[in-house]
């Protein structure tokens, strides 16, 4: 991906809301979520793609990752998940993670400003609250949506329609929303709800997924550019 110069009238909103991906855009959670992956493949049988393509996996519903990556039925998929989970509770949910530099002031200057904040994750939203927590994070976000613990809600266009509701249920305004993600799931399911996406170069998406964006940036500090002005 290429970084964008920051010009165009529609990056130079006064944005009313901001909505946040939390795995590849907030924490470098792809160690131990790659880790846990390799290990359920193990203990299922199956053979362990390269870290690259495990790679893949982080973002998107993990169902849908099981089902599309490995290849597996739904039945399958039931069963990975659940070897998955255990090993999250085992080690928890921030384990092998780290958030990225620059971006917790990032979070604090926009609350600073007086900006509503919300996480829309694919992530289930019990694991995101112990990451937030974790990270001292939750604090910076008016709403916090993940992934139902059924996985019935995973689809980010369905976690940005709950995240949403719950803002609109707060009387935030939402005239004037923007997501920032990594990954094209990002893009596609703020879209489906008229919000336009951000991609964070920093994160897992490869440059293809760029496709859609209102624009791209490499840095932390082109990003509080594009927020902030």
């Amino acid at each position: 991906m290429e970084d964008v110069t920051i010009e165009s009238p529609v990056l130079t909103r006064n944005w009313t809301c901001i909505l946040f991906d939390l795995d590849g855009t907030i924490v470098d959670s792809a160690p131990g979520i790659t880790g846990r992956l390799a290990s359920t493949l193990t203990e299922l049988g199956l053979p362990v793609p390269s870290q690259d393509e495990l790679l893949r996996y982080v973002g998107p519903p993990i169902l849908d990752s099981f089902r599309d990556f490995a290849g597996l039925d739904p039945e399958q998929s039931q069963e990975a998940l659940t070897i998955y989970r255990r090993q999250v509770a085992e080690v928890g949910a921030a384990h092998d993670s780290a958030i990225f530099p620059g971006i917790s002031g990032l979070l604090t200057s926009l609350k600073n400003a007086g900006i509503p904040l919300a996480l829309a994750t694919s992530k289930p939203e019990s694991q995101a609250l112990v990451i937030l927590e974790h990270y001292g994070l939750t604090d910076k976000f008016d709403v916090i949506t993940g992934a139902s613990e059924d996985e019935v809600r995973s689809a980010k266009a369905d976690v940005v329609a709950e995240a949403v509701r719950r803002l609109t249920d707060k009387g935030i305004d939402l005239s004037q929303t923007i997501m920032v993600g990594d990954r094209h799931h990002d893009v596609t399911g703020a879209a489906a709800h008229g919000i336009p996406t951000v991609l964070v170069e920093w994160g897992y998406g490869s440059p293809a997924e760029a496709d859609g964006a209102i624009a791209v940036v490499h840095s932390v500090d082109a990003l509080r550019q594009l927020l902030l002005g």
